[in-house]
């Protein structure tokens, strides 16, 4: 998947040269990226130890959040498949503790969204 599934929000695997790149500041000493998924400028990445979201937020999206789950914080997760009427997919993830999900994101109708979910299947055991 390239430029184009990016814009229309399926999420595509992303180099972990280009990731270190942009949030290598952010990592732990040791901590390795194992897989990133870019979802328009947005970035969902598993790490060895956690998830890190990052957020880029504005019209240049030089505001970035940085969101870090610890993998064991994370409670439970749901996959929400596209629909014929309802083109976007969800994923959304429970935070230990908390009764509506910390994180929600959409995905266009593709199985993109199947990738992410089984990369939290095997960290969340």
């Amino acid at each position: 998947m390239g430029f184009l599934s990016g814009i229309m929000g399926n999420a595509s695997t992303v180099k972990k040269e280009e990731v270190q790149k942009e949030i290598g500041d952010l990592l732990a000493n040791g901590e390795e990226i194992d897989v990133a998924f870019k979802l328009i400028r947005d970035l969902i990445v598993f790490t060895d130890s956690r998830l890190i979201l990052v957020d880029k937020q504005g019209l240049t999206g030089k505001k970035t959040e940085y969101h870090s789950i610890p993998y064991k914080s994370i409670s439970h997760f749901s996959v929400e498949s596209a629909g014929h009427f309802d083109l976007d997919a969800e994923l959304k993830i429970w935070i230990s503790g908390a009764e509506l999900p910390a994180i929600q994101k959409q995905f266009k109708k593709d199985k993109s969204i199947y990738d992410v979910q089984k990369v939290l299947a095997t960290v969340c055991k």
